[in-house]
């Protein structure tokens, strides 16, 4: 076995709560960036980049909540290279046991020409709002923003720059996701070579996913001597999403034999909260997804099947309880009592309350009753149906039925429920789906735009439930509703109205949650 307790610890840095809510239509609500905080805070994660405060009235709430609430974390947040942001930042982060300020500045020739500043003007910026990061907080973060495509020399600079005006953790971005594997790990080395002082600072890691290399990129560097990844749950972010905190993180679980090195993570907890922001994003897991998607620990050819039975190392590097994940997928059914399902629960990473359990308890029993048999995945399907985080209960779906033909238009009859008052109407539409959310749109008439709309089985079968998610924008606010129901119709309507009822709580906010300010990404 390999011993552990002399080996380096890596830190993660989870972005999830800014680079991964940068996602186009990814925005979460007040409520789930502080619920996936707290999981990312339990699981052992070390620095939670909570938001960018600057940004706007919500973003700043939201980090000065986590802030306060965090129990273990560093909390940081990001400020661009000018004095009135960094104040906000540190506004927001000054509660936290540990806060940090991280600021940033583009330092390649493409982004020094975006604020028009010569290499020396630049410089003198880094050490001016470095210094003033530094006086507010000991725990500084700086990036030069396009690291991957700075000149060396330049970037050799502007790094010792930050150091001395008192950097605690330089992070080298790979903004476009441009770089390969030894470049990552050669730029490291030449940095911790070339730099006074880059022994007595932490070198971080963030990779951008755009060529399919950021966790290769992210560990290439770790080998090469840095000891910070940045990372998000499911690899969400912008474009083709950041390094995954899964991957990296199981990649030097079960390699540690040429990769010697630890985090603090409890692997245990990675498919609750991988399962969490799935929901709460409306950005679901791509089946063949590594560690996290559906397929990984599937097993179909009959040879793979056969190893299985023999002997389960024979086609699994890792064992599904590493990441939570039951042992079994057991199933449960109209007999089941509530005992049994809390237990099954549990056994799934869930710990509902009393009044949750009840609520997950009716439709459970309402569910066995249409299935006969009801999985892992439907329960959770029905935990994330009733985990609908800031939305209000304005509109219900009451009664739905539609008639289809092989001929358009199809009908949908709907009855909902509007602030008590039940509200019927019959409309047509392009299809069953259509008919439905032109019937809605008929009680409730609304400007929202529908941006997303997707469809996926939880489980096999023609009685298998169909978890729906739908994506809303209006006045630049982004809502996102999902529902899960063996009738892909009836779950198509109760997604719709979920995300309705949220855009009704934006409303009612006067627009907290848009932002007032754009930055560019890392």
């Amino acid at each position: 076995m390999t011993d552990t307790t002399a080996q380096d610890q890596v830190l993660i840095f989870d972005t999830t709560l800014r680079d991964g809510e940068q996602s186009p239509g990814a925005t979460m609500s007040h409520a789930e960036k502080l619920e996936i905080a707290a999981m990312l805070d339990e699981m052992g994660v070390d620095i939670i980049e909570a938001g960018f405060p600057i940004a706007s009235e919500g973003d700043f709430r939201a980090v000065s909540e986590i802030a306060a609430n965090s129990k273990n974390s560093v909390i940081c947040g990001l400020a661009r290279a000018n004095a009135t942001d960094i104040d906000r930042c540190f506004e927001a982060v000054k509660h936290a046991a540990r806060p940090r300020i991280h600021t940033f500045i583009g330092t390649s020739p493409l982004h020094r020409a975006i604020p028009n500043l010569s290499m020396d003007e630049m410089a003198d910026l880094i050490h001016e709002t470095v210094s003033h990061a530094r006086n507010l907080t000991d725990n500084v973060q700086w990036s030069p923003m396009d690291a991957t495509r700075t000149e060396h020399d330049y970037l050799c600079r502007v790094i010792e720059i930050a150091i001395k005006a008192g950097a605690t953790t330089i992070n080298i971005p790979d903004t476009v996701g441009y770089t390969a594997p030894r470049e990552s790990a050669d730029l490291i080395r030449m940095l911790i070579e070339r730099v006074p002082g880059a022994d007595e600072i932490v070198f971080a890691t963030h990779c951008h996913n755009d060529l399919g290399m950021a966790t290769a990129n992210a560990l290439a560097a770790v080998e090469a001597g840095a000891r910070q990844i940045e990372c998000t749950i499911n690899g969400l972010g912008e474009r083709a999403g950041n390094t995954a905190l899964e991957e990296v993180v199981m990649a030097l679980k079960v390699r540690n034999d040429i990769m010697p090195f630890k985090t603090g993570i409890d692997t245990t907890k990675i498919m609750q909260i991988s399962r969490r922001v799935a929901s709460v994003s409306g950005f679901p897991v791509q089946f063949n997804k590594a560690i996290v998607g559906k397929n990984a620990f599937a097993h179909e050819s009959g040879i793979h099947q056969d190893g299985m039975l023999k002997n389960a190392e024979t086609f699994e590097i890792m064992r599904p309880t590493d990441i939570g994940l039951s042992d079994t997928n057991l199933v449960m059914g109209k007999h089941s009592g509530r005992a049994a399902l809390r237990a099954k629960l549990n056994d799934l990473g869930y710990e509902p309350g009393d009044n949750q359990l009840k609520d997950i308890f009716v439709r459970f029993k309402a569910l066995a009753d249409r299935k006969k048999e009801v999985y892992d995945e439907d329960l959770i399907a029905l935990m994330q149906d009733t985990q609908t985080g800031e939305a209000s209960d304005r509109v219900q779906v009451k009664f739905l039925r539609v008639i289809c033909g092989t001929e358009a238009p199809q009908s949908a009859d709907l009855t909902l429920t509007v602030d008590g008052v039940d509200q019927q109407v019959t409309a047509t539409g392009d299809g069953p789906v259509d008919a439905t959310f032109n019937a809605i749109k008929s009680i409730f008439p609304t400007k929202a735009r529908l941006e997303l709309y997707q469809v996926h089985a939880v489980t096999e079968g023609t009685d298998a439930q169909a978890t729906v998610s739908v994506r809303l924008v209006e006045d630049g606010k982004i809502a996102t509703g999902q529902s899960a129901d063996t009738d892909t119709v009836v779950a198509s309507a109760k997604a719709y109205v979920n995300a309705l009822n949220r855009l009704e709580v934006r409303r009612e906010k006067t627009g907290s949650d848009k932002k007032e300010v754009s930055y560019k990404d890392l």
